[in-house]
C-alpha cells in the first residue's frame, strides 16, 4: 500500500495574465503565522519589538527571504547556468529559492532593522527564531503541491507513487521537522527567558540536523548530484555550519560567567 500523488494543479486560478499558485500562498501563510506569533510575543516584557514595529519587522524578514532565498539558489545551486547566462539570476521562473541563502538573508535584514532599534543581531535572531519554522513547513507543502523536490525510491508503506515511481515524500518529512516540530522546539524553550543568544543557536543546530539526516532520503540535484563519497549533498555540506554554530552559540550562552 502506497499513497497515490494527486497531481494538484500548481496554479489556483488565473484572472488574464495573473496567476495565483499555491506555492506563493504558502509563502503568505508562513508570513501571517510570523505576524500572529510576533504579536503575542511582543506582549512580553522582554520583547526587543513594540507591537507596532511588528509590521516592519515582518517586511524586512520578508525582502531578506526573497532576496537571500533567490540569491543563495544561484550561487549554490545554479552557478553553472549563471556562468552560462548572467542574466539567470533575474529568471525567477526557472529557477528556485534557498533557505541557506533565505536565511542568511532574514539574519541580514534583521540585523539592519535592529541597529535602527538599538539592538545587537542575536536579540533580533533570538526573538524571530520562534517566528520562522512555521513558514518553512507551510514552504515545503507548496514543494510537494509543485510536485519537486522528491526523494530516493523506497517501499516504505508511507511512500507516493509518482510517476510510476515510488518515492519518498521528502518535501513532507521537512514540514513535519523543520516546520512543525522545529516550531514546538523553539516555543517551548523560548517560554521563558533564555541566555541572549540561546534561541538562535537551538535553531542553527535543530534545523542543521534535521536538514542534514534527510538529505539522506532526498535526490540531490541532478546537475549537482552528489558531491563526495557518493552521498555528500550541497545540502549537507550548508547545513553542516549551522550545526557547529549553533552548538557554538549554545555554549557561549550557557558558558559560566567568572566571578571576580
Amino acid at each position: 500500500m502506497v499513497f497515490i500523488y494527486p497531481e494538484i494543479d500548481p496554479i489556483i486560478f488565473s484572472i488574464g495574465f495573473l496567476k495565483i499558485r499555491w506555492y506563493g500562498l504558502m509563502y503568505l501563510f508562513g508570513f501571517i503565522a510570523a505576524i500572529l506569533l510576533a504579536k503575542k510575543r511582543c506582549q512580553r516584557k522582554d520583547s526587543p519589538i513594540m507591537a507596532l514595529q511588528i509590521e516592519d519587522l515582518i517586511f524586512y524578514s520578508m525582502l531578506g527571504v526573497i532576496l537571500g532565498g533567490r540569491l543563495g539558489y544561484v550561487f549554490f545551486y545554479g552557478w553553472q547556468q549563471l556562468i552560462s547566462d548572467p542574466w539567470y539570476i533575474f529568471k525567477i521562473t526557472e529557477g528556485g529559492m534557498s533557505f541557506h541563502g533565505g536565511l542568511v538573508g532574514v539574519m541580514t535584514a534583521v540585523w539592519l532593522y535592529g541597529k535602527k532599534l538599538g539592538h545587537d543581531l542575536w536579540v533580533m535572531t533570538d526573538f524571530v527564531a520562534p517566528l520562522g519554522p512555521l513558514g518553512l513547513g507551510f514552504g515545503r507543502i507548496g514543494n510537494f503541491i509543485n510536485n519537486e523536490l522528491w526523494g530516493k525510491p523506497t517501499d516504505v508503506a508511507w511512500a507516493f507513487q509518482v510517476n510510476g515511481q515510488t518515492l519518498h515524500a521528502t518535501q513532507l518529512y521537512e514540514a513535519f521537522l523543520e516546520g512543525l516540530i522545529l516550531f514546538l522546539i523553539l516555543w517551548i524553550f523560548t517560554e521563558n527567558n533564555r541566555p541572549k543568544m540561546a534561541a538562535s543557536g537551538l535553531f542553527l543546530a535543530c534545523y542543521g540536523a534535521f536538514r542534514f539526516c534527510i538529505e539522506f532520503y532526498r535526490l540531490p540535484d541532478a546537475h549537482l548530484d552528489y558531491l563526495a563519497l557518493g552521498w555528500v549533498t550541497m545540502g549537507q555540506i550548508l547545513s553542516l555550519p549551522m550545526i557547529m554554530i549553533g552548538i557554538i552559540l549554545l555554549l557561549k550562552a550557557y558558558k559560566p560567567s567568572i566571578q571576580q
